[in-house]
């Protein structure tokens, strides 16, 4: 659904030019759902915006959806959606009409766009608000909206730029509901960014991380916290002397540099707690060691990102996106060529 080699961007700046992206290599099959993870200015609203054609690459090349993006614009935007971080509805018009409007702009003739603008209505459990100005929708109803816009002619694959960002754990929670479930029905590619990162965790099959332009990690979250980062086993012990012997031991088990001491507590790092941690207390226990405490704790995703760069994925340079992407183009790309020029 996917195909990118050596996708590159870069932006004139007063004293020269800046990669945003360097050589973004990427495939994504039908079907999956993909979770694209980096701090602002890491390059992924930028990524996005040449993916889907509205932000023409410098070098290399991407297939989407089975078109080039450079060569074939229209031809992409025909067969994805998208869904940007500002809401891509209007103000004074009714939901229902929007979403007659957005299905005309693609090329929906008048009956099929109001039976396909009903239709998404119901999917979305918008119904209730088709007479609604979208001014006065809340900020999970819009996001809802947004998505419909996105969807209302049948996308291949859709993007998703922090479909939650800015809503309530409520509003999230229903955000999803409805994503996971229209992936369920139609199988659409999802290709979403967010900074929640128990998002990517638990909904994403893959997830694909991206710093100073380039992809740093790619795999499922499971695989990337058990390869990259481990499980962490922490114990308290009575003394000092005994903590350095529980320190030697476990570096036995996991190598130095995975151990640390501080006072009468040790962390160690290891792949797989559950199977570690007997294994550490038996031998304690054998060289005479006296355990207080034992707990097991399964490493996150910001601890991949942070065994990576050295800093919490969570953190923020404060720049945004050299393209402009906090606050993304309207959600009506159909048939257009168009694409923002640099900044």
């Amino acid at each position: 659904m996917i195909h990118a080699r050596g996708l590159t961007r870069r932006f004139k700046v007063r004293k020269g030019s800046v990669d945003a992206v360097r050589g973004l290599d990427i495939d994504v099959e039908a079907g999956q759902l993909v979770a694209f993870l980096g701090p602002n200015g890491a390059g992924k609203s930028t990524s996005l915006r040449m993916l889907t054609s509205l932000l023409p690459p410098t070098s290399g090349t991407a297939v989407v959806a089975g078109r080039d993006v450079v060569s074939d614009p229209a031809g992409v935007r025909a067969r994805i959606g998208y869904v940007g971080q500002k809401n891509g509805s209007g103000e004074n018009f009714r939901v229902r009409d929007e979403l007659v409007t957005q299905a005309r702009c693609y090329g929906l003739r008048r009956t099929e766009a109001h039976r396909r603008a009903d239709e998404i209505l119901g999917l979305l459990d918008l119904e209730p608000l088709a007479t609604r100005k979208p001014g006065t929708l809340s900020g999970g109803q819009r996001r809802r909206l947004d998505i419909a816009l996105g969807l209302i002619h049948r996308p291949e694959l859709l993007f998703l730029d922090e479909p939650s960002t800015g809503l309530d754990p409520q509003s999230r929670a229903n955000i999803w509901e409805h994503i996971l479930r229209l992936r369920e029905l139609h199988g659409t590619t999802l290709f979403l960014t967010t900074h929640y990162l128990e998002e990517a965790d638990s909904m994403a099959e893959r997830v694909v991380i991206i710093d100073h332009g380039r992809i740093i990690a790619d795999g499922t979250a499971e695989r990337l916290k058990g390869d990259l980062a481990g499980d962490r086993i922490t114990i308290t012990v009575h003394d000092e002397p005994g903590a350095a012997r529980a320190a030697g031991i476990a570096e036995r088990i996991a190598g130095p540099g995975a151990v640390t001491v501080d006072g009468t507590t040790v962390r160690l790092r290891v792949p797989h707690a559950g199977a570690a941690l007997p294994e550490y207390l038996r031998s304690l226990e054998s060289s005479g060691v006296k355990v207080g405490t034992a707990e097991t704790t399964r490493p996150t995703l910001d601890d991949v990102f942070l065994a990576l760069t050295g800093r919490s994925l969570r953190e923020s340079d404060g720049t945004g996106e050299l393209s402009g992407g906090t606050g993304g183009p309207s959600n009506r790309t159909g048939g257009s060529s168009h694409a923002p020029g640099d900044v």
